[in-house]
């Protein structure tokens, strides 16, 4: 049967009792985590490691972390002396056969989690739970190779374990709706955040968080920006904790290409997955980020960070005026009124934002401005970026179009430079960083909600916990306005003539309907 992967509220089941025993296979630096979790709960947890002396080497470990959680109390010393009591090393799988719960956290083999859970099936109780910690691979795939594979769904922890609170209960084709519930109640009873999803490539965050590495390497690779540019856009101006190109170095090219690789494959090569040249030539060269010394950036000794680029400092312009009434025209209203910039108002029907020392000032569409101030006839058109709050945000990012005059561009960053924004001129690149990148990110977020992976509440909650965005994805598209994001895909769509930028079904009908994503 299909199981109904949408639930997000509370959990229907009980949650595994601490008196039944769970057993982590792999004692790496995620089994050790979920087994320092689990024992945290109260859980007695055995721990098997193929390496000899791992698994007693991983509790040594996790008896060190609990000892400096109790040294800044964040837990009694007698909680950690317990906690510590709870984990046994052992040997082999025979020694597994009372554990109510195998979580395995081994290789990334599809081969090697099928044979150890089909050589598990002549070891444990019927009732035994299976919780595969794979990030990628079916959990259907998985189980295919079971006797029972209703007893088996993924229970995807994020790392660090102990600190991430996102898990994601992930139910293959034959996952029975009672296990998927059980684990979700006990990640729950550990103090995690569980989400139910639907066994497909990526689950909910590696699936979902692909254009965020994506359209960055778009506007690289098409000269819109460089990497410390872009990153400080999209930490200052779109909230996120680190850019993407940062990120993609902490994270690894290796892994984060292979990742990309691995659904942009299992999709049978969507274009919306698309893998990046550029990061294909980092692979190439061994150069993984931080791990290797080189990325997008260099680490190795003496190396300087590049900053971002930054406009330079304008003169305040004394002729501004302001249109509308968009949240975003008022707090650049509120901005200059704090720094008592005189400026008038105009009612124009455009959608123009602002007016200044010629310049036109509009919020980014998804067209560039060059295509913008093609189809309205005004020849000095300025973009801004979108902004997860534009009352505080320290940054902005603007485009000009190619027939701007540079006087207009001028007056235009030195209005915005007037507001207390420090700017950042990119190339005329469509939808600029923050507001292409967030309108994809919902897209595929609301993709992944109509075609049954998750629920909306879900999605949103697994990329604010499991990758720290700012916003959830969803949640933000009904902020900036649905109409809006659907707009800002399509001319993307027509500017590259690509299918990548399609717009969600879902996301169509919701704007047909006049309603937003979490009506």
């Amino acid at each position: 049967m299909i199981v109904d992967a949408t639930q997000t509220c509370k959990p229907v089941a009980h949650a595994l009792p601490t008196s039944a025993i769970v057993a982590v296979v792999g004692t790496g630096a995620m089994g050790a985590g979920i087994a320092q979790v689990a024992a945290a709960a109260g859980h007695v947890v055995k721990l098997l490691d193929n390496r000899p002396g791992a698994a007693a080497k991983a509790i040594e470990g996790i008896r060190a972390q609990f000892g400096k959680l109790a040294d800044k109390a964040k837990m009694s010393a007698e909680a950690a002396q317990a906690a510590s009591a709870r984990l046994v090393a052992v040997e082999q799988l025979g020694d597994l056969a009372d554990a109510a719960l195998v979580i395995e956290a081994i290789v990334e083999n599809l081969e090697a989690k099928q044979t150890l859970y089909r050589n598990l099936e002549e070891i444990v109780a019927a009732d035994c739970i299976f919780g595969t910690n794979t990030s990628s691979i079916s959990v259907t795939s998985i189980g295919a190779a079971l006797q029972h594979p209703e007893r088996l769904a993924g229970l995807h922890f994020f790392n660090p374990a102990p600190l991430m609170k996102l898990v994601e209960i992930v139910s293959g084709l034959a996952t029975e709706r009672a296990v998927a519930d059980t684990l979700f109640a006990t990640a729950a009873a550990w103090g995690k955040t569980p989400v139910h999803a639907r066994s497909t490539p990526g689950f909910i965050v590696n699936r979902v968080a692909r254009p965020y590495y994506a359209e960055a390497l778009r506007i690289l690779n098409e000269g819109g920006g460089d990497c410390a540019t872009v990153d400080a856009i999209m930490r200052d101006a779109g909230g996120f904790r680190m850019g993407p190109f940062e990120l993609m170095d902490m994270i690894g090219h290796d892994v984060n290409f292979a990742v990309t690789r691995s659904v942009w494959n299992a999709f049978y090569n969507d274009p919306r997955f698309t893998p990046s040249l550029i990061q294909q030539e980092l692979v190439d060269a061994g150069f993984y980020g931080r791990k290797s010394g080189r990325g997008f950036y260099d680490y190795r000794d003496g190396a300087e960070r590049p900053g971002a680029q930054v406009a330079v400092a304008q003169q305040a312009p004394g002729d501004i005026v302001l249109h509308g009434h968009s949240a975003v025209a008022h707090a650049l209203a509120d901005r200059l009124f704090e720094r008592k910039i005189a400026h008038t108002w105009g009612e124009a029907a455009d959608g123009r934002i602002a007016e200044v020392g010629g310049a036109v000032i509009f919020v980014t569409d998804g067209r560039t401005a060059t295509q913008r101030a093609a189809e309205s006839g005004i020849d000095n058109v300025v973009l801004i970026d979108l902004a997860l709050d534009y009352a505080s945000a320290p940054r902005l990012a603007v485009g000009a179009a190619i027939n701007c005059f540079a006087p207009a561009v001028g007056a235009a960053i030195g209005l915005l430079q007037a507001a207390g924004f420090e700017v950042c001129r990119l190339g005329d690149t469509p939808g600029l960083a923050v507001m292409r990148t967030v309108a994809m990110l919902a897209n595929e977020a609301a993709d992944a909600v109509h075609q049954g992976v998750c629920d909306a509440a879900a999605a949103d909650a697994a990329m604010k916990l499991g990758v720290n965005y700012p916003r959830g994805p969803l949640e933000w598209a009904d902020r900036v306005g649905l109409p809006a994001i659907c707009t800002v895909l399509a001319n993307l769509a027509r500017f590259y003539g690509e299918d990548r930028y399609r717009v969600s079904p879902l996301i169509q009908q919701r704007v047909l309907a006049g309603k937003k994503i979490h009506d």
